[in-house]
């Protein structure tokens, strides 16, 4: 059970990764509908979110389970998305972002259930870091609530919206093999944290979930649970 966290380096083969096999580099974000449904997120340059130092998010950060009935704002869930998944530089074949990630592999996809967000409907979306867009995947339905209830095992907290985190394991195995499984742990830990603090800048609380009901929340994002799936979830909501 341990293993996974303790790859031993010098026993991979990095000569039959498929990095090194030439094959061609997975994508850096999940195919989508170009004639689909899209919200343009406010590009930093435009951001007016105050200015609050580093030391006061990280000694202010706490988590979070209580929250006012209060919407978010565009600029606010444009700010959150870039500073858990925002391209600083693209490239075709990796970018760097505002979280570390291993060989920049970078294997998340970012999904948001956005319940209060001022002028975005209620429903399901995904980022799309590379156009700086949502991209919108389903309509609020009534027993939403009741199946995300469910799926975080109680844990609903009536947040304004949920950031829920998959990963695509091969972007990662692609180049380092076995090892994938704990370098992927850790980026997660890193896009979780810089949510944490950016939350801080903006009066908003989360609370990093991992005990939620696998197969449930990947039916209720409609992952395959193998290829893509859940690994993190986070609700965020303005501070009581």
């Amino acid at each position: 059970m341990r293993d996974f966290l303790k790859p031993v380096w010098d026993e991979i083969d990095f000569s039959q990764t498929d990095q090194s096999k030439n094959i061609q580099v997975p994508a850096q974000e999940k195919e989508y509908d170009k004639n689909g449904t899209f919200i343009d997120l406010i590009p930093k340059e435009k951001w007016r979110i105050k200015d609050k130092s580093i030391v006061s998010a990280i000694l202010d950060r706490v988590s979070v389970r209580k929250y006012l009935d209060k919407s978010l704002t565009l600029e606010e869930i444009s700010f959150l998305l870039y500073a858990t998944q925002g391209i600083k530089k693209h490239f075709p074949k990796y970018s760097f972002r505002t979280v570390p990630s291993a060989g920049a592999r970078h294997t998340f996809e970012t999904y948001l259930y956005a319940d209060r967000i001022q002028n975005i409907p209620k429903g399901l979306y995904r980022y799309l870091p590379i156009e700086n867009k949502l991209y919108f995947l389903e309509s609020f339905k009534e027993n939403d609530v009741e199946k995300l209830t469910e799926s975080l095992n109680r844990q609903y907290w009536n947040a304004a919206v949920y950031f829920i985190w998959t990963t695509i394991p091969y972007r990662m195995e692609w180049r380092y093999s076995s090892a994938s499984s704990k370098l992927i742990a850790i980026d997660a830990g890193h896009v979780c944290q810089n949510l944490y603090l950016a939350c801080e800048a903006i009066d908003c609380g989360t609370c990093g979930i991992a005990a939620y009901n696998q197969k449930l929340i990947d039916e209720f994002l409609n992952v395959d649970g193998k290829d893509e799936f859940s690994v993190y979830i986070a609700p965020v909501g303005k501070k009581v």
